[in-house]
């Protein structure tokens, strides 16, 4: 008997303080209000082969919006949009790469085989003819960290070529960097994103980032897994992007190295001091590459249960709603990437907090619940709405959100990503403990989760936030324990971002439902108090909420 064909006792409207018996396990644990039934119902939907994949820009992305949208006014929900509308707009550049030729010197290069290029430029042709390389280490600019990796370097119409993570991440007692960008944490340098960015402030015309697994966080697969397919916000005329941006996997990069008289192993130990200076490669990058193009405007979908003593304080929940859409055929033939865990099931999440707080008295403070787009393409549609808040970021309270749950049963434990950011973790462990759960800081902090997902828009200007992401680490399973979890975890990034992540009839829900319980448990509290969660002393982001003081006053 499969868990989540059970109903949850997940409709009954009593508070989060209810006991139950203990579990099986022996945990006693308290009533959750989320339906593990409901959640494998509105997945089975989303990740079906009709809304084709939830691609940005597609007929899949009308028709997530229009069910969703029908699903919060089921609810009962008001419109939380633009102009009493239900969605806010995503204008996006949508490009796409075709066959062409990518040369690094005397070397030849095949798109997804050894390098991995896309661009964001709505151009007809991305064309680069014989450009510098440029080894810029880990390309860090921190002077608050004392570290530049750049050292003045004139990057201009050159393509600078990185290493992947932090220049701590491998770092040995010897080595200067030693802790200084959070030992194996991942900091915002670390992340490629970041690299791009600084890229193109500096003018050159394209970045590589060095992939590898342990760095990066993820293998080649899901790399190339766009296919040469990239959307970004439509940007004013001033805010440069690279032409061409990517990876090489590790073996060219040996490759190029080696070309140059370079060892990439030496290389990296090099990078890891503050001495560092860049060093200009011998082999040129070329390359001819066809791009269709063309602008789209996709779109978030918010809904709204607005507050009846203080409606202008809101707490927000959100996961994002798009996927991959349709990609190169797998073994079987399949081209749909349906994004089942990756974010449907973060997006039933949400829609299962709506139904549940709708039930509910109404709260103090208004409570939002906000489906973003583009999120598989950079936090797009997250971003667009931290630009253009429709609500004041002052007087957001938080930001909770969703995005991967595991699927293999009640768990004993919950993975905190991005410890000792705010205190929505110590909320967190409270919410824990009624359930007779732990929390557990994330296993592998050194990917970067915290810099991953939507929250991290809201978290860049100020709004104290919650992340749940289940492969942070291996969860501490009910039934199998931690050996039964880290198999969940390896058996799911197989299909991170694959065909292969689709609904399965023998995922346990349960404990995907007693994760948005926490949310339940965390919003309830924030919602009908006043109560300000706050960040750490230690947390970047402290400084910017605190510049918002004033308004929450």
């Amino acid at each position: 008997m499969k868990y989540f064909l059970l109903p949850l006792i997940a409709l009954i409207a009593a508070p989060l303080s209810a006991q139950t018996s203990p579990a099986r396990s022996g945990i006693a644990k308290r009533v959750s209000p989320i339906s593990a039934q409901r959640l494998a119902l509105d997945v089975q939907t989303l990740s079906s082969d009709a809304f084709g994949g939830r691609a940005p820009g597609t007929p899949g992305e009308t028709k997530t919006i229009d069910w969703l949208i029908a699903e919060f006014k089921t609810m009962g929900l008001k419109p939380g949009g633009v102009d009493g509308g239900w969605t806010q707009p995503v204008p996006l550049v949508h490009t796409q790469l075709g066959k062409g030729s990518i040369t690094l010197g005397d070397m030849a290069a095949t798109q997804g085989d050894g390098i991995y290029v896309s661009t964001v430029r709505p151009v007809d042709r991305a064309v680069v003819d014989n450009a510098p390389m440029v080894f810029v280490g880990y390309g860090v600019n921190a002077p608050e960290r004392g570290w530049d990796d750049f050292k003045g370097v004139d990057l201009k119409g050159k393509i600078a070529v990185f290493l992947v993570n932090d220049p701590d991440f491998e770092a040995g007692a010897g080595d200067d960097s030693a802790g200084k960008f959070g030992d194996r944490r991942m900091t915002y340098y670390g992340r490629w994103t970041y690299k791009f960015e600084e890229a193109a402030r500096r003018g050159a015309i394209g970045a590589l980032i060095v992939h590898d697994t342990p760095g990066a966080g993820y293998g080649w697969a899901t790399v190339t897994a766009p296919a040469g397919e990239n959307y970004d916000i439509v940007r004013k005329a001033n805010d440069y992007r690279v032409l061409l941006q990517g990876w090489l996997r590790g073996d060219t990069a040996e490759k190029l190295f080696a070309a140059s008289g370079l060892d990439l192993a030496a290389q990296r130990q090099a990078a890891r001091s503050s001495s560092f200076k860049p060093i200009a490669l011998k082999q040129r990058f070329s390359a001819t590459i066809p791009v269709t193009h063309d602008s789209a405007t996709s779109r978030n979908v918010l809904a709204i249960l607005p507050g009846k003593k203080y409606p202008r304080e809101t707490i927000m929940f959100g996961a994002h709603w798009d996927a991959y859409g349709k990609g190169a055929p797998d073994a079987e033939g399949r081209t749909i990437r349906p994004g089942a865990n990756d974010d449907a099931l973060g997006t039933a999440g949400i829609l299962e907090l709506a139904r549940t707080f709708a039930r509910r008295p109404r709260a103090d403070r208004s409570l939002v619940f906000a489906l973003w787009s583009g999120e598989e393409r950079g936090l797009l549609g997250s971003e667009t709405y931290a630009v253009n808040p429709i609500y004041p970021v002052d007087k957001t309270v938080a930001n909770l959100t969703l995005d991967i749950l595991q699927t293999a049963g009640p768990a004993k434990d919950v993975m905190l990503v991005g410890a000792g950011q705010d205190s929505l973790e110590d909320d967190l462990a409270i919410a824990a403990k009624a359930q007779g759960r732990v929390v557990t800081p994330e296993a592998l902090p050194e990917r970067g989760l915290f810099y991953r997902a939507d929250h991290f828009s809201l978290a860049r200007r100020g709004v104290p936030t919650l992340l749940l992401m289940a492969i942070s680490g291996a969860p501490d399973l009910v039934t199998g324990g931690r050996t039964a979890g880290q198999a969940w975890l390896d058996g799911y990034m197989k299909c991170y971002h694959q065909t292969c992540d689709r609904y399965d009839s023998s995922w346990n829900l349960m404990g995907a439902a007693q994760d948005v319980g926490l949310f339940y448990a965390i919003g309830s509290k924030l919602a009908n108090s006043r109560v300000w969660p706050e960040w750490k002393p230690s947390s970047e982001f402290k400084p910017i909420r605190d510049d918002t003081a004033a308004g929450r006053k």
